[in-house]
């Protein structure tokens, strides 16, 4: 049996604010529902990714900002960190963690610049929407065996 993660769920205050910001990013718009009780949902999905994101009013009963540590893969975070620059995102610089292998929580053990051998999984950058909920981006060059 596969189990795939098609979808996360972040909380948000102001859902045409995030529409904007996300389509901002170049995610692509995919879907909206709403009904005549105030329920609405938003989905879409950042480039390349087979999964994507839903938020809008009644949605998730979570604390608008609350979702920390979404990791968005790329091939190459010093082009992804200046990607979202342009885009007008605030975006951290590039960091490895002092253990060289996953980061820490927050920006506790940040060491500046990617990692010193370029390690796959060892990069990263990151950078929250207006809500605050946190996105990480990642540096991927090479899957560990039986990733795809």
């Amino acid at each position: 049996m596969d189990y795939k993660l098609e979808v996360a769920v972040i909380p948000v205050s102001d859902v045409d604010r995030s529409v904007h910001f996300y389509r901002a990013l170049g995610w692509r718009f995919d879907a909206e529902f709403a009904d005549d009780e105030g329920y609405r949902l938003v989905q879409l999905t950042p480039p390349g990714s087979p999964a994507s994101i839903i938020f809008g009013s009644g949605v998730t009963d979570a604390e608008p900002g609350s979702t920390q540590g979404l990791h968005l893969i790329v091939d190459d975070v010093v082009a992804a960190r200046a990607d979202l620059a342009e885009r007008g995102v605030e975006v951290s610089e590039v960091f490895h963690d002092k253990t060289g292998v996953f980061h820490h929580a927050g920006t506790a053990g940040r060491v500046e610049g990617p990692d010193p051998e370029r390690r796959t999984y060892s990069s990263f950058a990151s950078f929250s929407d207006p809500d605050g909920n946190g996105w990480v981006l990642q540096e991927v060059t090479t899957r560990l065996p039986g990733r795809v």
